[in-house]
């Protein structure tokens, strides 16, 4: 295994960090996760706007401003062996680079689709618009859904509306479109949603209500990692959901991957 970290290639497994480190005390981090479609520069690889994400949340915060060279450096470095690249930045201004593989049943996934557990509001995302290091609740919300056998946790806000999955954004299909929730419900602005929003023909951003999740014919979560993931099955408390995994619309997102 090897990783870049603070403008060095390093062989290894374990990073060193100061015991008073904020990223380490308090997940004061910001990140981003790409999939390297050929190069960094391919179009679906979107290194730009994964850049401007971290630069973004890096101005919000008030943060020092990493070295943008040593970040392309460790990416270029790393997409030789790794489909899949997380990049870090610290307050002060460090950058760590990591990659990793795609999922060995991501295909399948992509397929037949998965089961969802439906979190409480308490594993709700602190910050949602940005992407930080303070991935608990979304973790935890993981965590508790695999346990319950699913794949993946929708998180909810105090008036059970749908907000997010753990790791993507949510997308339903109803009356011959596509449906998303809005950004004012407290979600991440997410770049594949930027992208699909902008490359589907239409597109219904709405409040994801109980009585609305029930009307969906087809339901799915995006990422720039895993693309489109079916899911046939949502678990609510003592309700279940069941949704088409194979249905026809979802071509319509894949048709999103194609450039």
């Amino acid at each position: 295994m090897k990783y870049w970290y603070n403008g060095s290639a390093i062989a290894g497994d374990q990073i060193q960090l100061s015991i008073t480190d904020p990223g380490l005390i308090y997940g004061a981090t910001t990140f981003t996760t790409l999939r390297v479609y050929q190069s960094l520069d391919h179009e679906l690889t979107n290194w730009k706007g994964h850049c401007d994400r971290l630069e973004t949340t890096i101005a919000d915060f008030h943060w020092q401003s990493p070295n943008w060279d040593n970040i392309r450096s460790g990416a270029e470095w790393l997409s030789n062996d790794y489909p899949v690249l997380r990049i870090v930045v610290f307050p002060d201004g460090r950058e760590w680079v990591a990659g990793r593989s795609l999922p060995v049943d991501l295909a399948e996934r992509q397929q037949k689709g998965i089961t969802a557990w439906v979190a409480g509001s308490e594993l709700s995302r602190s910050l949602p618009q940005h992407k930080t290091g303070n991935y608990l609740a979304p973790w935890l919300a993981l965590q508790t859904a695999q346990r319950l056998n699913a794949q993946e946790a929708i998180l909810t806000d105090l008036d059970g509306n749908w907000l997010e999955s753990s790791t993507g954004t949510l997308w339903g299909w109803k009356d011959n479109g596509w449906w998303t929730p809005p950004l004012v419900d407290g979600i991440l602005p997410g770049l594949l949603r930027s992208h699909l929003l902008s490359s589907l023909s239409h597109v219904i951003e709405q409040t994801w209500r109980p009585d609305l999740v029930r009307e969906f014919e087809a339901i799915a979560y995006t990422n720039c990692v895993m693309e489109v993931i079916p899911i046939h099955t949502v678990l609510d408390r003592e309700t279940q959901f069941q949704y088409v995994a194979d249905h026809p619309s979802f071509q319509l997102l894949r048709e999103c991957f194609t450039v």
